[in-house]
């Protein structure tokens, strides 16, 4: 074979590959918490399990912090929602200024244990959640895991309601504004990225959020020495895409598209619940004094939070709220 045949086959095979490459289209998802955390990896999963299906037809590029927002973790789904961007990985408590009805996953001790969590967000009654997203452009692929929130804070131990009694407590979203407002307590609405910083120089005395998805991986355990596993709100996560992009999907890849997104929730779930239940014993050997409340002082703070729960469950409504229970209640 001749020098130049030689050179120009190497060029068209060359040519060949990096034009392969050019056709993966490239997808942006954004979340709001650290490059740590399990939203973190559950998105990099996604990212890998969808360009297997499609045999790398898509490019996953995931952005932490919120950073594709200006930083404001409760302009993402709007944003996904209009287009502005592909895909979301974010709570459920992120997204009650869009779709107040959203709150329903939070309400203050609706769950008692995993398996009522997974009745409602694996079952028919998220269903009733995502066709509200679907309107307002937003399609839910699968549902992960964010977890029960735990509260922490640098005063003193928190052990009945009184104990939050003029805390400046950092919240998420409103409905905690109620229920810290429930507490006694002085609720401070903060953008995550915002809010390590305001632990370090105590411009907050306190915070609250689940510990295998975020107290430990963002190391909030170096900020805080007191923490109470009060379990007194779920919260999930979803992985959605914009409706603009999915519609212009054909029906085979929006089917890989889902059950990667699917598969990376699982494990999503999976190494979440797998570092809270390792959590505790982690935190005290990093120094936190943990108080796990009793049954009666968990109630306390159960009648403590009611008003907010009475409040947030008519902004929701009685078919959403209805579904909720059912599905707890069939759960046991």
């Amino acid at each position: 074979m001749n020098i130049a045949l030689k050179s120009g086959l190497a060029a068209i095979f060359a040519t060949t590959i990096l034009s392969g490459a050019a056709m993966a289209e490239t997808l942006r998802l954004s979340h709001n918490v650290g490059d740590t955390t399990t939203w973190q990896q559950g998105a990099v999963r996604f990212g890998e399990l969808l360009s297997e299906k499609t045999d790398g037809a898509f490019d996953v590029r995931v952005f932490p912090n919120a950073q594709l927002s200006g930083g404001d973790q409760m302009r993402q789904a709007e944003m996904v929602g209009r287009g502005a961007l592909d895909l979301v990985v974010t709570s459920a408590i992120n997204v009650t200024p869009l779709v107040p009805e959203m709150a329903v996953f939070s309400l203050p001790y609706l769950y008692g244990g995993y398996d009522q969590v997974d009745a409602t967000t694996q079952g028919p009654a998220a269903g009733l959640l995502e066709d509200i997203l679907r309107e307002k452009g937003i399609e839910v692929l699968a549902w992960g895991e964010n977890g029960f929130r735990e509260v922490t804070n640098n005063t003193r131990p928190i052990k009945s309601p009184a104990d939050m009694e003029g805390l400046n407590m950092r919240v998420a979203g409103p409905m905690y504004i109620d229920v810290m407002n429930a507490l006694g307590a002085n609720p401070q609405q903060m953008q995550w990225g915002e809010t390590l910083t305001a632990l370090q120089q105590g411009v907050v005395d306190g915070q609250e959020n689940p510990i295998g998805a975020v107290i430990i991986p963002q190391q909030v355990y170096e900020m805080q020495k007191y923490l109470t596993t009060w379990h007194y709100s779920y919260d999930p996560i979803f992985l959605g895409v914009s409706k603009k992009r999915w519609e212009s999907l054909d029906a085979e890849t929006q089917g890989q598209m889902r059950e990667a997104a699917v598969e990376a929730m699982e494990y999503q779930r999976q190494i979440t619940r797998e570092g809270t239940d390792a959590g505790v014993a982690f935190l005290r050997e990093k120094g936190m004094e943990v108080y796990e409340p009793t049954e009666a002082e968990l109630q306390a703070f159960r009648d403590a939070t009611k008003p907010a729960f009475d409040e947030w469950a008519a902004k929701v409504g009685d078919e959403i709220v209805g579904a909720f229970r059912k599905a707890i209640d069939e759960a046991g």
